[in-house]
């Protein structure tokens, strides 16, 4: 028979003195974990002017990197050249588009018929050619002129040469003591006149040449004139087919088809597609710092495309400034006139600084501090504020990269300087 083991066991009975000791360790143990838990919760509770809850507020963290500050602005599609285009003159119109068809460079629109162009065009033409008919007779009397001169030269010289002959045989007969004294003297006042009379021939063909040659100028000149205005009734009889100046679109049509128009009236409008701009509205403030070639960026079927501002107005209408923003590496397809087209003017860059979301805490602090979350407290901090974008703040002293900030409006902390954050 095998026996228990219970003649073995002993019960072990605890002193009174040893079970206190051990109840007041647990005890402590408990107070001290108990303690460490609550007491960083009382401390702040202690050391918070006010208490509110974290779930109502929205934060946001200190971080490095790019800051792009920008202007958001709202722009509506223009042509950067849109003519009108107007008739040449008095007449009837026959208009052979449509407003909305695309047309190309050179491509008639409209038609004027004008009668009285025309005739005008006819009578001035017919006096060109009168003018020249004048030049051409001129030009012949004054060649029947000069080959009349020349002869009348040519003789008179013939005239002198014999005069001289006679006056060298008087002169030979004389000293063979043949011919008297008067008559010597007669041979050489022959060869006087003769000679006098030659060059006063040869001047007055140099005279009669140079108002010859006057008179060709001036009909000449009235040929020029004329043909000029020849040609300028020949450019108005042609401009009375109206052509586009541009590739582009039939914006609107003025008139209906055999309207009578006047000289100056508007006909049609025209659309150069290949140069359409963005026209926004940038508020006042920001004005200073855009200049053309400021980089911008327009949101247009859902893609942004690049451009950059080609004007900005120097005038001022209800606190806003017009500028014209012009694409960069061609216009998007599909544009229409007036088209609405969001997007944003880049004012600035900054490479790597701390940055938070921008909030409503911005203004409401003034821009000059922010609570920052310290173990559930929110403390406020003097900070320093650099460039500002639509997005995002520049922080150029008082938070360090990763600080946890609130970013919403800080009106419940009653402008308190440190706040409880119930979770």
């Amino acid at each position: 028979m095998i026996r228990d083991t219970s003649t073995m066991d002993r019960p072990l009975t605890a002193t009174p003195r040893r079970q206190r000791w051990l109840l007041l360790a647990v005890a402590g143990a408990v107070l001290v974990a108990a303690g460490a838990l609550v007491l960083p919760g009382v401390l702040r509770w202690a050391s918070s002017e006010r208490a509110v809850d974290a779930d109502s507020l929205r934060f946001g963290r200190v971080t490095r990197g790019d800051l792009v500050r920008e202007v958001a602005v709202e722009g509506s599609v223009v042509a950067a050249f849109r003519p009108t285009l107007t008739s040449p003159a008095a007449g009837v119109a026959t208009v052979v588009v449509q407003a909305g068809q695309v047309v190309g460079r050179g491509q008639v629109l409209v038609r004027v018929d004008s009668p009285e162009a025309q005739s005008r065009l006819q009578q001035e033409r017919s006096a060109l050619l009168s003018v020249q008919a004048d030049l051409e007779r001129e030009r012949i009397l004054a060649r029947q002129e000069g080959l009349r001169r020349e002869g009348e030269q040519a003789l008179l010289q013939v005239q002198l040469e014999t005069a001289r002959r006679a006056m060298n045989r008087a002169e030979r007969t004389r000293k063979m003591g043949l011919l008297n004294a008067v008559e010597y003297e007669k041979a050489q006042d022959d060869v006087k006149v003769a000679a006098m009379r030659v060059e006063a021939a040869k001047q007055d063909a140099a005279l009669a040449a140079e108002t010859l040659s006057f008179e060709v100028r001036n009909r000449e000149s009235q040929v020029q004139r004329q043909r000029l205005v020849a040609i300028e009734l020949e450019r108005q009889v042609e401009a009375l087919a109206v052509k586009s100046p541009v590739a582009g679109l039939v914006s609107r049509v003025e008139i209906a088809d055999r309207d009578s128009v006047s000289l100056g009236q508007p006909l049609v409008g025209v659309v150069d597609l290949s140069r359409l701009g963005i026209e926004v509205w940038v508020p006042e403030s920001y004005a200073p710092d855009i200049k053309p070639g400021t980089p911008a960026v327009l949101a247009i079927d859902g893609r942004d495309w690049q451009g950059e501002v080609a004007r900005l107005s120097p005038e001022v209408e209800g606190s806003r400034v017009r500028g014209i923003v012009a694409f960069r590496g061609g216009v998007p397809p599909g544009l229409k006139q007036n088209q609405r087209v969001p997007g944003r003017l880049v004012l600035e860059t900054r490479r790597n600084v701390l940055k938070v979301p921008r909030g409503p805490f911005l203004e409401a602090l003034g821009e000059r501090q922010a609570y920052v979350v310290e173990d559930g407290v929110a403390v406020r901090r003097p900070i320093q504020v650099g460039s500002v974008s639509i997005g995002e703040v520049e922080i150029t002293s008082g938070l360090r990269e990763g600080d946890e900030i609130v970013l919403s409006d800080p009106a419940p902390f009653e402008n308190a300087q440190r706040v409880l954050l119930r979770r």
